[in-house]
């Protein structure tokens, strides 16, 4: 099959007629433990054709891990993992139709940037014009297309690891596998290369596992955001939903910021916090002294009117963070508890730390959790 582009196409633009369709990827039921430690536990979760997933959480929680058994590195003490309804558990990962691109790049430092991309190529005795044409036609792709001389000390970390994209998509895999490929850069590049490699999977069609500690990353590249716990999957989600309607008190504490607030649930399904009364969103406890989580951005913060002053919701700043168009003010009401609040930069003049403002919560449904003895 040729793989010649159009000669109209402009330099980073995708052709995705000769690229195969995104494939089902279903984990079921995986296990894999090292000694007495459980990587997964469990984990089931199906990514359709064409999407980006990421798994995100802590270290330790079996993202990588999950990653590596698709990818074929790792065999699950159990379960199974598919690629559109074949079971590919047990085949090796040289024939898994798989790409691969790590967080350490893994370059060959003598091979030229060229002959990375077509390394995978010339293992398959692909004839070498191809390779060549093949290999071009890629690092046109990912934007380096005078780079193909060029070795991997002559080029940036970022520039590296778009050559070790290129060579992942050489072999036009159904299934691109990225272990937090953008940690080992500086912010700015992070941020350009996650947006192309979106661009560039969304042109592809590629199915795409992302695996990432960085919430930002997961929340502003993946369809959905599976945030995975001591090798189970806690939550499942499209970013906005997954920060929106967290499903788990986990999910909620680990995506974004979140105040834990004393609060006592009421009849009707409702808790009583800092003056309001809240619908309780998720499971509740049996004992009704409570913690409830609270967004920042939920959060209202005034200054006090007369009548307002002395009462439990009036806080005292500690400190204001500029944040650009937000500011995050630190309180502490009387009670003692801190509470966070983000404001809009140019309401947020006025209270400086040791100003007096009243604290208020926007009605919107909560998570609950038993207090602490």
């Amino acid at each position: 099959m040729s793989t010649t582009l159009p000669a109209a196409r402009k330099p980073g633009d995708a052709d995705v007629r000769d690229t195969p369709a995104g494939a089902r990827v279903e984990f079921r039921g995986l296990r894999r433990a090292f000694g007495s430690t459980v990587a997964l536990d469990g984990l089931d979760l199906t990514i359709e054709p064409g999407e980006l997933v990421a798994l995100l959480g802590p270290s330790g929680c079996g993202k990588t891990t999950a990653l590596r058994v698709v990818a074929g590195f790792e065999q699950p003490d159990s379960g199974e993992v598919l690629v559109d309804g074949q079971d590919i558990t047990r085949i090796p990962a040289n024939r898994r139709d798989a790409g691969m691109v790590f967080q350490s790049y893994s370059l060959f430092p003598n091979l030229s940037a060229r002959d990375n991309v077509a390394f995978g190529l010339r293992v398959r005795k692909v004839a070498a014009a191809e390779r060549r044409e093949r290999a071009a036609e890629l690092l046109d792709l990912v934007g380096l297309p005078d780079h193909g001389d060029r070795y991997p000390h002559q080029m940036s970390g970022g520039q590296q690891q778009r050559v070790a994209l290129a060579r992942a998509l050489a072999l036009r895999p159904r299934v691109l596998l990225l272990d937090e490929p953008l940690s080992a850069l500086d912010a700015k590049v992070r941020a350009n290369l996650r947006d192309e490699i979106r661009r560039l999977q969304l042109s592809l069609g590629i199915t795409t596992v992302f695996v990432t500690h960085d919430q930002e990353e997961a929340l502003s590249m993946a369809d959905r955001v599976a945030v995975l716990n001591a090798g189970r999957l806690e939550q499942c989600a499209a970013p906005a939903e997954l920060y929106e309607r967290p499903a788990t008190p986990f999910v909620a504490e680990f995506v974004g910021t979140m105040n834990r607030l004393p609060g006592r649930l009421a009849d009707s399904g409702l808790v009583e916090v800092v003056g309001a009364r809240l619908p309780v969103d998720g499971p509740v406890p049996a004992t009704r002294d409570v913690e409830v989580l609270v967004r920042p951005e939920n959060v209202t913060v005034t200054v006090p009117a007369e009548t307002d002053a002395g009462t439990d919701r009036t806080a005292t700043v500690v400190s204001a963070s500029f944040l650009g168009s937000v500011t995050r003010l630190h309180l502490v009401l009387p009670d003692g508890t801190s509470v966070k609040a983000d404001l809009p930069s140019r309401d947020a003049g006025a209270l400086v730390p040791g100003a007096r403002a009243t604290v208020g919560l926007t009605e919107r449904p909560v998570l609950v959790v038993a207090r602490p003895a």
